[in-house]
């Protein structure tokens, strides 16, 4: 997946739960599946992260691949173009809210770990809000950027919608860390089959039919439950 130990290296750091882009601070309407019963055991949330993944593979994925390729190429109109498509695809304002908070922290901190032109000129089209600046996209550009390979890229968007479930699940959801982490470890067996369903996909494929999950994602900006279990 990586060329070398650099690389890899990079792809570790940007996929560690300490990389400070609030990653973790968002449950993908996991709360409110928790307090209406849906999920309520590790079956239940097992069935429920795969769901969140497969949405993911098909909205952000397909941005983020269409991001990161039209990096080398300095399609920079592509770039905006995938972004748009990428926030059209969040049906409700936590969503949204959630990938501009971390799309542009993530080029605000690339940007003081390592400098670099797309990135910039990206980060003050979001800042004259010119672009969204979703999170897939800013992944797409910042990975190409530092030559994390395709499928890397792809690898550690999964990666990042399923852990965002399971660690809320912990403080939300009556499951242990054996629960969690055998359900992560269990998710990454479907990422090669769906990368190899995305890769070829163009931006108008993109589809996120998923109504229960967005329907708990709306219910959840007038909740009250708020990641602990009393």
């Amino acid at each position: 997946m990586t060329e070398n130990a650099t690389t890899l290296a990079r792809l570790l750091e940007f996929t560690d739960s300490a990389f400070p882009v609030g990653t973790f601070s968002f449950s993908n309407g996991l709360e409110t599946a928790a307090e209406t019963g849906l999920v309520h055991d590790a079956a239940t949330l097992e069935e429920y992260t795969q769901d969140i993944v497969r949405q993911t593979a098909f909205t952000d994925g397909v941005a983020a691949l269409h991001a990161y390729r039209s990096y080398p190429a300095g399609r920079h109109e592509a770039i905006l173009e995938a972004d748009r498509q990428a926030i059209l695809c969040k049906l409700n304002a936590e969503a949204r809210r959630m990938t501009r908070r971390m799309g542009k922290k993530l080029a605000e901190l690339s940007q003081r770990i390592f400098p670099d032109e797309t990135v910039s000129l990206w980060l003050e089209e979001i800042r004259t809000h010119r672009t969204p600046g979703t999170y897939p996209v800013a992944q797409g550009i910042v990975f190409a950027a530092c030559g994390i390979s395709e499928k890397g890229l792809f690898c550690a968007h999964q990666y990042g919608a399923a852990n965002t479930v399971l660690s809320a699940a912990l403080r939300c959801v009556r499951v242990s860390h054996y629960d969690t982490q055998r359900i992560l470890f269990r998710t990454a067996e479907q990422a090669e089959t769906l990368y190899d369903r995305v890769r070829g996909m163009e931006l108008e494929d993109m589809h996120a039919f998923a109504p229960q999950i967005d329907i708990l994602a709306s219910l959840h900006e007038k909740g009250t439950k708020r990641m602990f279990m009393n």
